[in-house]
C-alpha cells in the first residue's frame, strides 16, 4: 500500500473514519529533513500490508490541516487511532523509531 495524499477534503474519510491507525507525515518540498525521511516513510507505507495507513500532508498546500495539528516544525509525524492523536514526533527519525510510534 502506498502513501495517501491527505487533504482537508479527504481527511475525514481517510483519517478520522479509518478503522486502522494512520501515520501522517507533515512535510514540504523545500524541507531538507523531509526529503531525508521521505524514502523511509515510503518504505513503511509499502510494508504496512494493511495494518495501518500512511498519509502525507504538504503543509504549503494544506495550511488549515497544519494549523489544526499545530505544526511549527517539519517533518512532523502524527499517529491517529480511533480519531485521536496518540503519538507525535518532530524531525528526522530512523525507521525503527517511526514504527515504535505506531505501537
Amino acid at each position: 500500500m502506498s502513501e495517501i495524499k491527505i487533504t482537508k477534503e479527504n481527511f475525514e474519510q481517510e483519517v478520522l473514519n479509518s478503522d486502522k491507525p494512520v501515520l501522517i507525515d507533515f512535510w514540504a518540498t523545500w524541507c531538507g529533513p523531509c526529503k531525508m525521511i521521505a524514502p523511509v516513510i515510503e518504505e513503511i507505507a509499502n510494508e504496512a500490508k494493511g495494518a495501518f495507513k500512511v498519509g502525507k500532508v504538504n503543509v504549503d498546500e494544506e495550511p488549515e490541516l497544519a494549523s489544526d495539528f499545530q505544526v511549527v516544525s517539519i517533518p512532523m509525524l502524527v499517529v491517529i487511532k480511533n480519531k485521536k492523536v496518540v503519538n507525535t514526533a518532530v524531525g528526522f527519525r530512523p525507521k525503527e523509531q517511526i514504527l515504535e510510534l505506531l505501537k
